[in-house]
């Protein structure tokens, strides 16, 4: 080079213009080169494969790819290059020099190619386009790394396993899930990675910074890609459409992930049992609940949870805050996916069929738990006793009736609960709310349970049948416990005698016996009773309702109890059987009594003498004797007697005497 060429790099002149664009040169062989850019012409062709350069020295430097050569080696590292240039560059790594500065930032960079590209993401030139479809790019090479998801070439193979790429970077990535390597360490935490990008992002977390804002609404993102994907949930966009079924999704992983539902692919395993997982993150939740790690806590309450986004959700519980509103009704929820949910109540959708019976659902989840009831399938199990459920919520439940926790506690009365539901429930006895009528009807019910229970005594409907005998019920509580019949289960034991009983509230009425507690009062007279149907069957003796009537005589009563047994007297059913002779009996409870005519058992005892009797109410009529309590008056003359029947006798005797003779 002379010195007059040489000083044009000195004043900054470009005598040399291109007529095709704007780009001027200094020197008459730059500007030669550059012309090439626009005719195409490679004049240099490698004899080894088909790459062909515009200059001599690019094809130099292309051979040394063939033959390895890297001659020129970095003298603070084992790295070497087989460009002088490539070297200089990489010396900088080692001195950190970086003297391309952005005047429009603080960036700056070692390379001047660097801040050139850079500079484009200020412009947002993208100078290189595609010619299959809108991307376009700020370099040539990434339109080229593109164009592969175009053709599918990923000419990049790992040895150790199956996969292939597209990109020689992303091969070196993903060889460090085979050797473990991190080599990027965050300062703050013990988290590590495998890319300088990966750990500049999770700094992010230990910063707050979220760069990247919605301008459609307040939130805000760490990264750009994160901006991207939340912008379609404005949109509703889902590019990725998935090939076997209808769903289609917003995010390229979304997808991949989707696919394994139709694979039944699970690569990630559990290491201490046999649970399986689509996703890393899911086992790295899945491993606390074998560590028992909770590490987001509420800082309201003693609440801890294994996920950032469940301690969010729990959160809501003290704000009260539900962002998500149900445009039908006025439902809110915490949730995207229980309003989506709550949505099917109003469309009636149950997409999830059963294989095994008609049954239909609104969830997969529900589907899978009513697959239970076909296989009898029950996972969990207590630890305290036998019992097994088919849902890990029942299981927590029943937990509850070891340990006798009551955490949800009534604002107005002493009364507690086990169950959210339940005070809920308990709430509406101080408000009087019903808020579900029927429609058959003036019944209105505290829960829509309850309603749907009702609305099957109008139209006959009885969906619950027992498999041992030919009962039917309304509700399935009610075959559940009538099950313990068969098995003679009783699981709720009385601490103070030997009683059990198949439900708890039967439990919790027995109880009142000990204690003497009678809560419900009349009040026309001062009898008391322990449970309230008892006090609503009393006050019909004070108005002398009796709403069941027999359709064969004109007999009528207060219970429909009473109407079936009687009910007897007209078909001779006698369905109690003795086992010890002939006798049969209407109702069970004279054959309990029978039987003792057997045994010869007498198991109510006198305290005041040694009497015993086998029935309780002929002790209690007994106990009159000593207490010379009369209880049962004439109402024609002043006679009292210990018996009901003695009385009704001596009417009779009244009647004849007033018959003409």
């Amino acid at each position: 080079m002379n010195l007059g060429a040489h000083m044009i790099v000195h004043t900054g002149e470009k005598p040399f213009q291109c007529d095709l664009c704007d780009s001027a040169f200094s020197h008459k062989s730059s500007f030669k080169k550059h012309m090439m850019t626009h005719t195409g012409e490679k004049p240099f062709q490698c004899d080894m494969c088909d790459s062909a350069f515009t200059q001599k020295s690019d094809l130099k430097q292309h051979m040394m790819t063939h033959t390895g050569e890297k001659r020129f080696q970095c003298d603070l590292c084992d790295s070497a290059f087989s460009r002088k240039s490539n070297l200089k560059e990489h010396i900088m790594v080692h001195t950190g020099e970086k003297p391309f500065q952005c005047d429009l930032c603080d960036s700056a960079f070692s390379h001047k190619s660097s801040i050139k590209k850079h500079m484009m993401t200020h412009t947002g030139e993208k100078p290189i386009q595609c010619d299959l479809c809108d991307s376009a790019f700020t370099q040539k090479c990434d339109l080229k790394r593109h164009m592969m998801t175009h053709t599918g070439e990923k000419p990049f193979h790992c040895d150790l396993c199956d996969s292939a790429f597209s990109h020689k970077r992303s091969i070196k990535k993903h060889m460090m899930t085979h050797t473990g390597e991190k080599p990027f360490q965050c300062d703050l935490c013990d988290s590590a990675f495998t890319q300088k990008s990966d750990l500049k992002k999770h700094m992010m977390t230990h910063t707050g910074e979220k760069r990247f804002q919605c301008d459609l609404c307040d939130s805000a993102f760490s990264r750009k890609s994160n901006l991207k994907e939340h912008i379609m949930g404005h949109t509703g966009e889902k590019p990725f459409q998935c090939d076997l079924c209808d769903s289609a999704f917003s995010h390229k992983s979304s997808i991949k992930k989707h696919m394994m539902t139709h694979t039944g692919e699970k690569p990630f395993q559990c290491d201490l049992c046999d649970s399986a997982f689509t996703q890393k993150s899911d086992i790295k939740k899945h491993m606390m609940t074998h560590t028992g790690e909770k590490p987001f806590q509420c800082d309201l309450c003693d609440s801890a949870f294994t996920q950032k986004s469940d301690l969010k959700k729990h959160m809501m519980t003290h704000t009260g805050e539900k962002p998500f509103q149900c445009d039908l009704c006025d439902s809110a929820f915490t949730q995207k996916s229980d309003l989506k949910k709550h949505m099917m109540t109003h469309t009636g959708e149950k997409p999830f069929q059963c294989d095994l019976c008609d049954s239909t659902f609104s969830r997969k989840s529900i589907l899978k738990q009513h697959m239970m009831s076909h296989t009898g399938e029950k996972p969990f199990h207590c630890d305290l006793c036998d019992s097994a459920f088919s849902r890990k919520v029942y299981l927590r439940k029943h937990l509850r009736t070891h340990t006798g926790e009551k955490s949800y506690r009534c604002d107005l009365c002493d009364s507690a609960f086990s169950r959210k539901v339940d005070l809920g429930r308990h709430l509406k006895t101080h408000t009087g709310e019903k808020p579900f009528q029927c429609d058959l009807c003036d019944s209105a019910f505290r829960d829509k349970s309850t309603l749907t229970s009702h609305i099957r005594t109008h139209i006959g409907e009885r969906s619950f049948h027992c498999g041992l005998c030919d009962k039917v019920f309304l509700r399935k509580y009610h075959l559940r416990v009538h099950m313990m019949i068969h098995t003679g289960e009783k699981p709720f034991k009385c601490d103070l005698c030997d009683s059990g009983f198949s439900h708890k509230g039967s439990l919790k009425r027995h109880m009142l016996t000990h204690t003497g507690e009678k809560p419900f009062k009349c009040n026309l007279c001062d009898s008391a009773f322990t449970q309230k149907r008892s006090i609503k069957d009393h006050i019909m003796t004070h108005t002398g309702e009796k709403p069941f009537q027999c359709g064969l005589c004109d007999s009528a009563f207060t219970k429909k109890s009473h109407l079936k047994r009687h009910m007897m007297t007209h078909t001779g059913e006698k369905p109690f059987q003795c086992d010890l002779c002939d006798s049969a009996f209407s109702q069970k409870s004279n054959l309990k009594w029978h039987i003792t005519t057997h045994t010869g058992e007498k198991p109510f005892q006198c305290d005041l003498c040694d009497s015993a009797f086998s029935q309780k109410s002929n002790l209690k009529q007994h106990m009159m004797t000593h207490t010379g309590e009369k209880p049962f008056h004439c109402d024609i003359c002043d006679y009292t007697s210990t018996e009901k029947n003695t009385i009704k006798k001596k009417k009779q005797t009244h009647r004849r005497e007033t018959l003409p003779v």
